[in-house]
């Protein structure tokens, strides 16, 4: 598995049913992408959530490098650097995979915050010293407890050894329950291989 992400941040008065249009629209194309296991369309809101930007940011669980290297390749993501620019792809390794709780519930697409799934995401730098053993340890338990909680679709754990970061991403079928992280409204959830992304602990 490997996680991947792209933020685009937009002016603080710009027209976010803009972006609600695009997803209404082109969500589906991913649908039945080959390689995917799961793409969240999330965005987050200036004053809602306590977000500081108006942003849209897609979150990816890949099952296989041939499926994201074609899609960054592809039209898929030129169609997102035509129409705004290049962004930064930040990507992390897989550390665990889990169905949650709520997993059985279909995708849907929500044209307003109050009908979206969300999805909360949080950051955390590893110090240097971490025995990073135990700390894989640690994250496959979260993403298993995030899991099992009441509303919860999956729960994905996975590290960048690059920058030493960890991330915890979730997403779940209602509003997402207070804690720490960034917290993103769904528009659409792509999941053709949701079900091939591998259970549990991925070392």
């Amino acid at each position: 598995m490997h996680a991947m992400q792209y933020e685009i941040t937009l002016p603080a008065d710009y027209d976010m049913g803009v972006i609600r249009d695009r997803v209404a629209t082109k969500g589906h194309l991913m649908d039945n992408y080959p390689g995917l296991g799961a793409k969240a369309y999330l965005i987050r809101e200036r004053g809602v959530d306590g977000s500081p930007v108006n942003q849209y940011a897609p979150f990816y669980l890949w099952n296989t490098p041939e499926g994201m290297n074609s899609f960054l390749w592809g039209p898929g993501f030129q169609g997102i650097v035509d129409d705004f620019g290049r962004p930064e792809v930040q990507h992390w390794a897989g550390i665990a995979f889990a169905e949650g709780a709520a997993s059985g519930t279909p995708a849907r697409s929500a044209k307003s915050a109050k009908s979206a799934k969300s999805a909360i995401r949080r950051r955390m730098r590893i110090p240097a010293g971490t025995h990073l053993g135990g700390l894989a340890d640690e994250l496959a338990h979260e993403a298993q407890r995030l899991a099992r909680q009441d509303g919860a679709l999956y729960a994905a754990v996975s590290i960048d050894p690059r920058t030493w970061e960890a991330l915890h991403f979730s997403v779940w079928d209602h509003d997402a329950p207070k804690g720490e992280g960034d917290v993103f409204q769904v528009l659409h959830l792509s999941a053709p291989e949701r079900g091939l992304l591998p259970q549990g602990r991925q070392w």
